[in-house]
């Protein structure tokens, strides 16, 4: 039952429940002291170096926009451990000057933004061209520890790019990449972050009448695959190859000097790619959008939409009540991902070589690493899960066993994970604490005791150290969506204490913090079908 080579795609529709939303006073939240315990200050923004690498490559890869001014703009949080790591002075948190910049009400000192042009797969279809509908990049900075990071706003209002749209984002989906990507960031998932989310009372119309809000996000680079699907679909095949050097050099330096650097490159993203996978598919987390124009040609988590994690383990879980057809749901990411790859591949076949037969034989090469690197990738963090030190050929049968009986009780996928650590090998009794809340306790009995046995055949009997290790792989606390829905309730109302805690909370996923343990439980009914779609 392990999601790597299923082929189904039936599931039955989740009831649907839209996010409420209203519209309220706020308040600017304060950069709390614990924020700022252990760090010194750094520069100010205006004396913060700049690295334009990106914008060095000038037009057609992206056009020159102002932000439109956010009126009444508020901090709703300030991500000081983030700051710190760009360089910032974090008193600055409270700056009006900085806050107007990350309002998008002024631009950043000596940096022109812009937006990127881009194409790509949507559910499937092909769209010729896309872009950076309502982000634009404000300015690339050079860190303290000599990294090149791109701060791009979100919400910031139309571009060239928007097809029509007004280029802002809710307060609702901007507080839910805040929370998600910093939270994915303490997970160890390779991921965008996020610097700052501000809010507006400006008036957001979706599928109800929200209010602004605008996060700033911060990556070593925002290139995606459809950038490249861009410049080969639409005939513009000469671009491609600046493009691709720009990445090689930037973020894959070990790389710029070998004759096949194109093929090297577009294998480590394939790798990559599948690694990160394997990571969302064993944390139980759903993207929602894996159309290609939102993966990244650095193996990054990108674009927090209607991204979910499970609560109730179903292979066919579908996070985003917008994907009819399931395209996205959680068994499927796997697929997808590699169909994304070879997206990326086609379009940068002219890379590979100037004879048509040898490009597509290396293209073909690199798409076949995929599925072994995926299915090693998450097999391995499998029996990590299960505290196990061997990967053997019968433990994809104990995984696929495990996730059955999640599968067939509609138990909770972090939760069921987190509790097997209490599993003792040294006592055949049943497992205290970790199969209270299964249904199919007969089944799951037998597989104790299959996991026993399979722990003892290793020598694997120290179950303090083992718990131990478990427990810093199977996270105690997940961004679930009844979470965040309440976040959001408070924050339309002007209360932005509940992002901070959750932001606190999910600094430290792994970590027992008693005084938050009803953040850990499972989700009471009535939201347990809580779901977003692609209208933020």
């Amino acid at each position: 039952m392990t999601e790597t080579h299923q082929s189904s795609r039936n599931g039955a529709a989740a009831a649907r429940r839209k996010t409420s939303s209203r519209r309220g006073q706020t308040e600017r939240a304060p950069v709390r002291p614990e924020m700022m315990h252990g760090f010194s200050p750094r520069h100010s923004y205006r004396e913060l170096p700049l690295a334009p690498r990106y914008k060095e490559l000038g037009e057609p890869y992206h056009t020159p926009v102002p932000a439109t001014p956010l009126p009444e703009p508020k901090m709703v949080h300030f991500n000081a451990p983030l700051a710190l790591e760009l360089g910032l002075d974090i008193s600055e948190a409270q700056s009006p000057k900085l806050l107007d910049i990350l309002a998008g009400n002024r631009p950043w000192p000596k940096y022109e933004p812009s937006a990127s042009v881009y194409a790509g797969h949507q559910f499937g279809a092909w769209v010729p061209q896309l872009g950076d509908g309502r982000a634009l990049l404000i300015a690339e900075v050079r860190t303290p520890a000599g990294a090149r990071m791109e701060l791009q706003l979100k919400g910031s209002g139309p571009t060239p790019y928007s097809r029509g749209l007004d280029g802002r984002a809710v307060l609702r989906s901007s507080i839910r990449e805040y929370l998600c990507s910093e939270a994915m960031h303490a997970l160890g998932v390779p991921t965008t972050r996020c610097l700052s989310l501000v809010a507006s009372p400006e008036p957001v119309y979706r599928e109800a009448v929200e209010t602004a809000g605008v996060v700033c996000r911060v990556a070593p680079s925002f290139v995606r695959f459809g950038q490249f699907e861009f410049f080969y679909q639409n005939g513009q095949r000469q671009h491609l190859a600046p493009l691709a050097e720009h990445v090689i050099e930037e973020h894959f330096p070990h790389l710029k000097d070998r004759p096949d650097r194109y093929a090297a490159w577009l294998d480590e993203v394939v790798e990559r790619t599948a690694k990160l996978i394997a990571q969302w598919q064993t944390l139980g987390f759903c993207h929602g959008v894996m159309n290609t124009d939102n993966f990244s040609a650095l193996g990054l988590t990108l674009d927090y939409g209607p991204f979910g994690f499970m609560d109730a383990f179903r292979q066919y879980h579908i996070c985003n009540h917008s994907d009819f057809e399931g395209r996205y749901a959680y068994y499927a990411q796997p697929e997808i991902g590699q169909w994304n790859c070879s997206r990326l591949l086609r379009a940068c076949l002219p890379l590979l070589s100037d004879r048509e037969e040898e490009a597509l034989e290396i293209a073909t090469g690199i798409f076949e690493r995929y599925a072994p690197v995926y299915g090693q990738a998450i097999m391995r963090r499998w029996v990590d899960k299960l505290g196990l030190y061997e990967l053997r050929e019968s433990d994809t049968e104990l995984v696929n066993g495990f996730l059955a009986i999640l599968q067939r009780g509609k138990n909770d996928f972090t939760r069921s994970f987190r509790n097997l650590s209490k599993v003792r090998t040294d006592s055949e009794e049943p497992a205290v604490g970790a199969r209270e809340e299964i249904l199919d306790l007969e089944a799951y009995d037998a597989w104790i005791a299959d996991y026993r046995a399979r722990l003892r055949s290793e020598g694997n009997t120290d179950d303090e150290l083992r718990a131990l290790r478990m427990n810093r792989i199977n996270p105690k606390y997940v961004l679930r969506n009844h979470l965040a829905q309440a976040a959001i309730e408070k924050a339309e109302t002007g209360d932005y204490a509940e992002v901070a805690r959750l932001v606190r909370l999910f600094a430290r996923p792994f970590d027992e913090q008693p005084d938050m343990e009803a953040y850990a439980e499972s989700p009471p009914d009535e939201l347990r079908h809580i779901e977003v779609s692609c209208s933020s």
